[in-house]
């Protein structure tokens, strides 16, 4: 069983408690919310922005972490994003925002394990590298925010 099954309670057998999305739809999912949103940085001040600051932090920090709705999600990153990401599920931006709910937290804390988002150039900065390393799979070629080709290769190798 990889880290995102773990995080959506799956078998690891493709199904999973995220309305039965596998765990290569949620990472196409994460990857284009990272991309759009500016990487790690930008989706936690986004969230900031938008009221879920205290809980975002308590992901990038060595504590516990706090839980979100989909709700709470959807109205910090708002329904266009919401919406766009839901396409990639084939559903709507409820579906995206619920399970985005339930991985961001662990994944935020696993992708800065530090207790801080790593800076520019140190090992981890990429998080779509990041999160192929966490997942088993390393992203092909020179990486960067839009190699989710190399990042869902290196899943479906595992």
């Amino acid at each position: 069983m990889g880290l995102l099954d773990a995080m959506l309670g799956g078998s690891g057998n493709g199904s999973n408690a995220a309305g039965g999305f596998d765990a290569q739809q949620v990472m196409a999912l994460v990857a284009q919310l990272l991309q759009q949103s500016g990487g790690i940085e930008g989706l936690l001040a986004k969230l900031q922005a938008g009221g879920l600051g205290e809980a975002a932090q308590s992901w990038v920090g060595t504590g516990a972490n706090q839980p979100v709705s989909g709700e709470q999600l959807g109205g910090a990153l708002g329904p266009d994003l919401m919406g766009a990401l839901g396409g990639l599920l084939g559903g709507n931006g409820q579906q995206a925002s619920s399970v985005l709910a339930q991985v961001l937290p662990g994944l935020i804390d696993q992708l800065t394990p530090q207790g801080r988002v790593p800076a520019a150039g140190e090992a981890g900065s990429n998080p779509l590298d990041a999160l192929g390393g966490l997942l088993g799979g390393a992203a092909a070629g020179g990486g960067g925010l839009g190699d989710l080709g190399g990042l869902l290769g290196g899943l479906m190798r595992r």
